[in-house]
């Protein structure tokens, strides 16, 4: 069983009337709802028409006083005013970046999250792996930490990020600048492990924490709700397209092309020597024959894709990597930065908006 989503980002500019003064923003709006909920034009066009849609909600925020037109001014606030003018008629959710590294996320239905990120600087090892492998000699990351909690009740956004980032101070100290292999807890310090013990470490201190994703690299990562590991793995490749399906006066319908961005996600348990879901480096290497056929190659031309448009090439992907990788849950391409499809393999929606 698989369902589609579409997603769309806008950004904007906008200021703040705060009890701290007058301040701006450089906003990232980004929608995912389901295919449902979106008509184009034509198959193919959703994604286009879904980005039209947000930007036409936003509209009335961009270069423009919030508190002149919502009550609510937080993340948050924003966040739910933007998807009830949107209006979607089916499952969708909304999230609202407000700086690099804070945000929050409202869902059809009306569940609220803030988050935070964090970066740290650590070396580790993973002792458990083959001989030979890479990740067994010491070496280091930039690391990036995500912590996602549910803003309830008259929480505001504002008020839980500030909770997050006290909660995370001790174990930044903790980390930061620190061999994770030194660390109770952490003598295998995959990315998975990682999550679970930043997860266990923020029990008390953020009780309604709701997630932890860690992402060693800009392209893998992992995600932790509590009780099921989720990685991902990110590609990109540049070729040239058209959509078939287009009218005839439209440029679309003509060779043109994108720099598209892959991500497989898999979801299982643990493996229990080396504690990971799924080597990343072996995610890479089991797509690379897939991606050989996709990287600057004409698609308009590939024999195996019903059409370009970002939900055929998602579809496609699912159809060809879901024996070659046992536990593959979701594809999703965006043709440009924030915008494209999501095919979930699966019935469960939530952590859409959760990299």
């Amino acid at each position: 069983m698989t369902s589609l989503y579409f997603s769309a980002a806008r950004s904007f500019e906008a200021a703040r009337r705060t009890d701290s003064g007058c301040h701006g923003h450089g906003f990232l709006a980004r929608l995912v709802a389901d295919s449902k909920a979106v008509d184009g034009d034509f198959p193919g066009d959703e994604c286009n028409a879904l980005e039209k849609r947000l930007g036409q909600a936003v509209a009335p925020l961009d270069y423009a006083l919030v508190n002149d037109h919502l009550p609510r001014i937080e993340d948050d606030g924003m966040a739910a005013w933007l998807l009830d003018r949107l209006g979607l008629s089916a499952a969708a959710a909304l999230s609202l970046r407000s700086a690099p590294d804070r945000g929050a996320i409202v869902k059809h239905g009306g569940e609220r999250l803030a988050w935070r990120n964090f970066r740290f600087e650590s070396a580790h090892q993973l002792p458990n792996v083959p001989a030979g492998h890479k990740c067994g000699r010491m070496h280091g990351h930039g690391f990036q930490a995500t912590i996602f909690s549910l803003a309830g009740g008259n929480d505001k956004a504002s008020v839980v990020q500030a909770a997050i980032a006290r909660a995370w101070q001790p174990l930044h100290e903790r980390l930061h600048l620190a061999c994770l292999n030194d660390l109770p807890g952490l003598e295998n310090p995959t990315s998975e492990v990682l999550a679970r013990w930043i997860w266990h470490r923020l029990e008390s201190a953020l009780p309604g924490r709701a997630g932890v994703s860690v992402m060693e690299t800009a392209s893998a990562g992992c995600h932790f709700d509590g009780s099921r590991f989720r990685i991902w793995k990110s590609a990109c490749f540049d070729s040239a397209v058209r959509l078939a399906q287009a009218p005839p006066a439209d440029p679309r319908r003509l060779v043109h092309g994108h720099t598209f961005n892959a991500r497989l996600h898999l979801s299982g348990e643990l493996d229990r020597l080396l504690g990971w879901v799924h080597d990343y480096g072996d995610v890479k290497r089991l797509f690379d024959p897939l991606f050989r056929e996709l990287d600057h190659q004409p698609l308009h031309e590939h024999t195996g894709l019903d059409d370009n448009d970002a939900p055929s090439l998602a579809r496609y992907i699912v159809a060809r990597m879901s024996t070659r990788l046992p536990g593959l849950s979701r594809v999703d391409i965006e043709s440009t930065p924030g915008c494209g499809a999501t095919v979930l393999c699966g019935d469960e929606p939530r952590g859409l908006l959760v990299p």
